[in-house]
């Protein structure tokens, strides 16, 4: 991983199409998430861990935290992934603050004609919701997520469904920008370049690790990297 874009010897300008990623990317999500996660959890009587710990569950499919990392069974994740979405729907969804800079972000590359898109794990109809009740819808070409039904949910099925819904035949023409692995492991595995942000929930290691190209400390750096 080089850190620079300048040594990179890549053209970061050819990058016509962005895909944003939006929890931990776009916005703060910390205070829903963690709340739907207590709810369920408190509902099948588990133990509700730390509110850093809870913060880890922010990027990876909900189905993956359930399982991987508080260890439903199988045949409880459906009924856990319904409690969480119960109390996510009516007052989670809007627990959430857009990251500072992230509108002039997005205006700034909107009128340096980039074609920007959403390119989330979380479910479509959620996000949609998010990102108007924010004022971002004026700056995407559309929102690309998950369905409810549990299917689109790994980050390559997104991305994947982002370029045919957009009719993009130039996968070099596509960076995905994320705070987590599985935006960087999903681009990796559909072939597109990547760029992990720092402000958000991953780490550098993390994001270095899964093989971020480019690294973005915090929004004027992610600036840099789009126009430069």
């Amino acid at each position: 991983m080089v850190e620079l874009v300048e040594t990179t010897g890549y053209n970061i300008s050819m990058f016509d199409y962005l895909f944003f990623d939006l929890d931990g990317t776009l916005t703060d999500p910390a205070p829903g998430i963690t709340n739907s996660f207590k709810y369920a959890l408190k509902y099948f009587g588990r133990e509700i861990p730390s509110y850093e710990t809870l913060c880890t569950f922010i990027g990876p499919p909900l189905q993956d935290s359930f399982k991987n990392l508080l260890h439903f069974e199988d045949d409880k994740i459906p009924d856990a992934i319904k409690k969480y979405r119960e109390y996510f729907a009516e007052k989670g969804l809007f627990e959430n603050s857009v990251y500072p800079g992230i509108p002039e972000l997005l205006s700034t590359l909107k009128q340096n004609d980039k074609k920007l898109v959403v390119a989330t794990s979380k479910p479509e109809d959620f996000s949609i919701r998010i990102i108007e009740h924010f004022g971002l819808s004026q700056y995407f070409e559309n929102v690309c997520g998950s369905l409810k039904d549990q299917t689109r949910t790994k980050k390559d099925e997104v991305i994947e469904f982002a370029i045919e819904r957009n009719q993009i035949s130039d996968k070099s023409k596509i960076l995905m920008i994320g705070d987590r692995k599985h935006d960087i492991l999903g681009a990796k595995k559909v072939g597109l370049k990547s760029c992990g942000v720092l402000f958000g929930y991953g780490s550098r290691e993390e994001l270095e690790t899964a093989g971020a190209d480019f690294i973005a400390e915090n929004v004027s750096r992610l600036d840099k990297i789009c126009l430069q």
